[in-house]
């Protein structure tokens, strides 16, 4: 049972983690798994297909999931944005294999959109590659279901297969450049660096203060993150820092205070304008990054 898990964890863990959105909840998964295996004293030799058998339970623990979770989610206060991952060596083997293999945090945003048997396909397909027939025995479906899954995932997210194969992230070069034009409030290069339809997405779980709806377009984006900036500007705020971490596998901004993270900020970008911007501000979704 150790050998398998020290072959697998890795994978597993960012199966249920991309499924569930939540690092806690798939740590869990993972581990529930494991757990029931002891209990029915199912031993490696009779497994002929491991890795599938796995992939299976864990799917389908996260699926329960999320379907439990549904009603949860649909009254939280404002946005629900997924758990932040911190991802932070390269020295790290565990580490960089879920690196690797990581959706893009947008993307991970745009999952909410999905019903969990769509999320499962998406996730299997695109960022674990597994194949139709796969994924198919993993959620037992037929492999045209899945396809049509598959097809009606990528609709709700809004996103084409071209768009999925560039799905970037913002190099750190760029981050400082914009962060400099927002604390030395530079309007114009700020309005400059905006997408036309840019978007700005906050979650504080109503625990902490954020923003109910996202912020869209350009001008009300650039409006909004310079108040921000300069409403911290005029309260001095004691001990504020401000740096670039590794986090879900791109360069993420992450601000404390007093030592305490308050904030994790993810950018996206497209041909050097940003089109959306992720703030995690919900403390219970900080918490392991303290």
């Amino acid at each position: 049972m150790i050998e398998l898990y020290e072959r697998y964890k890795s994978l597993l863990f960012r199966l249920a983690y991309q499924l569930t959105g939540s690092v806690s909840d798939a740590e869990d998964a993972v581990q529930d798994v494991f757990v029931k295996l002891q209990n029915v004293n199912v031993q490696v030799s009779q497994l002929s297909e491991p890795k599938a058998y796995l992939c299976k339970m864990v799917t389908n623990r996260c699926l329960d999931h999320l379907r439990s979770a549904k009603t949860r989610r649909e009254q939280y206060v404002g946005p629900w944005l997924p758990e932040p991952f911190l991802t932070p060596t390269e020295d790290d083997a565990f580490e960089a294999v879920v690196r690797n293999d990581l959706l893009s945090y947008a993307l991970l945003a745009l999952l909410e959109r999905l019903t969990p048997s769509e999320r499962a396909v998406f996730v299997l397909r695109e960022a674990l590659g597994f194949d139709y027939p796969a994924i198919a025995g993993l959620i037992d479906k037929s492999e045209a279901n899945c396809r049509k899954l598959m097809s009606r995932a990528r609709g709700k997210m809004g996103v084409s297969e071209e768009e999925l194969a560039g799905a970037g992230t913002v190099g750190e070069e760029w981050i400082q450049h914009f962060l400099a034009a927002l604390s030395q409030g530079n309007v114009e290069t700020v309005l400059e660096l905006l997408a036309d339809d840019s978007v700005v997405v906050s979650d504080g779980g109503g625990k902490v203060l954020a923003a109910i709806q996202p912020i869209v377009s350009k001008e009300r984006v650039a409006r909004f993150l310079l108040g921000i900036i300069r409403k911290g500007q005029q309260e001095l705020v004691v001990d504020l820092a401000i740096e670039l971490v590794p986090i879900n596998g791109q360069i993420a901004v992450v601000m404390r205070e007093g030592g305490s993270v308050t904030n994790v900020i993810f950018l996206q970008e497209k041909q050097g304008l940003m089109q959306e911007m992720y703030i995690v501000r919900n403390p219970d979704k900080l918490a392991h990054l303290q």
